[in-house]
């Protein structure tokens, strides 16, 4: 947890010297506050494989669907989602949970993302049997820190629609990613039980989005990473190598006020947690989403003003 807290406030220190910059190639909405509604379907999935047998173990979430509230205004973005019972994907799923909490931020060409998944209810599964085991809970907290190389890329076009991208264009974007889990596996039938995981990650990426018509957008893009786990199991700390891919595909239509669109994430962690043993940590994430900006109140407007003079934030 140290190095974890030591990582994230150097970059927010480092961030705050941020300048914003501005091109033809996209348009932001300074003055507006913008919400978007969305259907998703997200897990954080756990799968233990054997080196020698390649027999494997999957924990395997429960829920299914979940709505999403974003509301985004200037340089800072926030994401709920809960799973509700009402859905009728979730209403076999038992006393199961979802909940996950979301941030981004940017800092001129910085981009700084936090995200909380807390989960219960999970299914087992093995060659031989599919079993539900509802006392099985995981707590993940993290994030990515990143740097856009070209400043007339648009990240916010293909995140939460905070921006416009009128011209097709890419960037490299490398990042660092470091994800804290809390293991809480009692159950019997489940040996190697992990108890504590720090996962850290550094790695290249690229993006490109491609603009068509003007109204829509297409982009797809990968980060590759390598660097270490920290883990505990039955007692014992173990630091072992590890392996990072993010890959990300979003389609959507844009305008001044209104817009929709599809995203498709998945992030994989994968690394050795025993002697035989390979442990994956895959996040997937689907979402179908609509939105509408409203003008923002004139003191919002002044005081994000003044703050983005104090402080260099875009």
């Amino acid at each position: 947890m140290g190095l974890r807290t030591i990582l994230f406030c150097c970059v927010l220190c480092i961030t705050q010297y941020g300048i914003a910059q501005h091109s033809a190639y996209k348009e932001a909405f300074p003055d507006k506050i913008t919400f978007r509604l969305a259907l998703q379907t997200t897990s954080n999935n756990f799968t233990l494989r054997d080196k020698i047998t390649r027999n494997k173990t999957e924990f395997i979430p429960n829920d299914k669907s979940y709505l999403g509230l974003s509301a985004l205004f200037r340089f800072l973005e926030i994401d709920f989602g809960y799973a509700p019972n009402f859905l009728s994907e979730n209403k076999d799923n038992g006393d199961s949970k979802l909940i996950t909490f979301n941030i981004r931020t940017f800092f001129g060409q910085y981009m700084q993302t936090l995200d909380i998944y807390k989960q219960k209810g999970f299914f087992i599964r093995t060659q031989d049997l599919t079993l539900p085991i509802d006392d099985l809970k995981t707590f993940k907290i993290g994030g990515t820190s990143s740097y856009i190389f070209n400043p007339d890329f648009s990240f916010r076009a293909i995140g939460f629609q905070n921006e416009w991208q009128k011209e097709s264009v890419g960037s490299f974007i490398p990042s660092i990613s470091y994800y804290y889990t809390k293991f809480k596996l009692e159950d019997p039938i489940i040996e190697n039980q992990l108890e504590h995981s720090f996962k850290l990650a550094v790695g290249p990426g690229y993006y490109y989005n491609w603009v068509f018509d003007e109204n829509y957008l297409v982009s797809a893009g990968a980060t590759g990473g390598l660097g270490f786990n920290l883990s505990k199991s039955q007692g014992e700390t173990s630091l072992t190598g590890l392996a990072q891919l993010i890959f990300r595909l979003t389609g959507g239509y844009n305008s001044e006020t209104f817009f929709s669109g599809v995203n498709i994430n998945t992030q994989l962690l994968t690394h050795t947690s025993a002697d035989n043993l390979i442990l994956d940590d895959s996040i997937s994430f689907l979402e179908f989403y609509v939105g509408y900006r409203f003008e923002a109140p004139k003191k919002w407007v002044n005081k994000a003003d003044e703050i983005s003079r104090k402080f260099g934030l875009d």
